[in-house]
């Protein structure tokens, strides 16, 4: 039996990125001859305050604390077959551990991402940290790894200049589990909903949209409800918002007739993984979705969702499904079919574990 080590940057089960790349399989791992040891690099203390604003001697031992969890480890690393390492083996610095590992120990890399990493990118409450996270390391672990395991094909060219070993291995959700739920779409007399959830560092790709909705609201009602862990406080007629929770995930967005993913036209949101549209769909539920990245690749246009490249694009496409609720039904068992297809745990489960097929 293999040993894997897996390297990532917080604690189990807590971010939606370690959830959706590579947590959902880990059940599976004795059933393919694998055993894991689960290494985080930040504790569950640091975790809890690590995106909030302040708390800065906190978030210093705790990254500190997490420094040192990772030298203690390099010890045992000679134990292991493979290194799998989702993102990088630290959030700030150059990239030593990775170093140590592929070139001093010999170990076989498996480097997993599902973003444009190698871009400065950092939360608004951790603006410091742009300036020491060493955006530039994601090209050497990509040059030392034996396989990249890449969210898109957005990212699997940038890791393929470096290495000819490249996977793509795309987001994906248990559509068995916490997503087996399907959206029972509202009567007509009822008021539609649309909606958006993500994170608050996503939420200035949600403010592009505003002037679509804004002009939406003079031509038909609908509600426009968020799912987020800070409120927008989006100035609409009819505006709810809802404080994201991991337990009610699935039910709040079960609430949604029609969701959206605008996304700006940047070289950050092309690396991005398309997961909002990908939850959206799960639940059987039809997405809007901005013409950025694997966005396309994801909503066949006309088909389960819409794909949109300009604000009347948009504003026709709303309109659209707002007006029909035959048309909404029609296409959310499309989403959910494609997502069972392409984008589900069952779907996926052999091409992910081909990734650890070294020989």
């Amino acid at each position: 039996m293999k040993k894997i080590l897996i390297l990532a940057p917080y604690p189990a089960f807590k971010s939606p990125s370690q959830r959706y790349r590579f947590e959902h399989f880990l059940p599976y791992f004795a059933q393919h001859n694998l055993a894991y040891e689960y290494a985080p690099f930040f504790d569950l203390k640091t975790w809890d305050i690590i995106f909030k604003k302040g708390h800065y001697l906190e978030k210093i031992f705790g990254t500190i604390k997490g420094f040192l969890n990772r030298i203690k480890l390099l010890f045992r690393v000679r134990h292991f077959d493979i290194v799998f390492i989702h993102r990088e083996a630290s959030p700030i610095g150059p990239p030593f551990f990775e170093w140590f590992i592929g070139c001093v120990l010999k170990k076989k890399i498996i480097f997993d991402f599902d973003d444009a990493v190698w871009l400065q990118e950092a939360s608004e409450n951790n603006k410091l940290i742009s300036f020491i996270k060493w955006s530039k390391k994601t090209k050497f672990i990509c040059r030392i790894s034996h396989t990249i395991s890449a969210g898109n094909q957005y990212l699997a060219v940038f890791a393929g200049t470096f290495n000819n070993r490249v996977l793509i291995n795309p987001t994906v959700v248990n559509t068995t589990g916490a997503h087996r739920g399907l959206k029972l779409h509202t009567a007509d007399t009822q008021l539609c909903t649309i909606g958006w959830t993500g994170t608050f560092t996503t939420l200035p790709h949600l403010q592009t949209i505003i002037p679509v909705l804004l002009q939406l609201q003079q031509e038909i009602d609908f509600r426009f409800l968020v799912i987020c862990n800070k409120d927008p406080q989006i100035a609409l007629n009819h505006y709810e918002y809802i404080e994201w929770s991991e337990d009610r995930e699935a039910a709040d967005i079960l609430k949604f007739d029609i969701g959206i993913m605008p996304l700006p036209d940047t070289e950050w949101a092309k690396g991005k993984c398309g997961f909002k549209a990908i939850q959206y769909m799960s639940l059987g539920i039809p997405a809007v979705v901005s013409d950025v990245g694997v966005n396309a690749t994801i909503v066949d246009d006309g088909q389960n969702g819409f794909v949109c490249r300009t604000d009347p694009e948009w504003l026709s496409s709303l309109k659209t499904l707002l007006a029909d609720q035959a048309l909404r039904k029609k296409m959310g068992l499309n989403a959910r079919q494609k997502i069972e297809n392409y984008y589900s745990v069952n779907a996926q489960t052999a091409r992910f574990f081909a990734t650890f097929e070294t020989e």
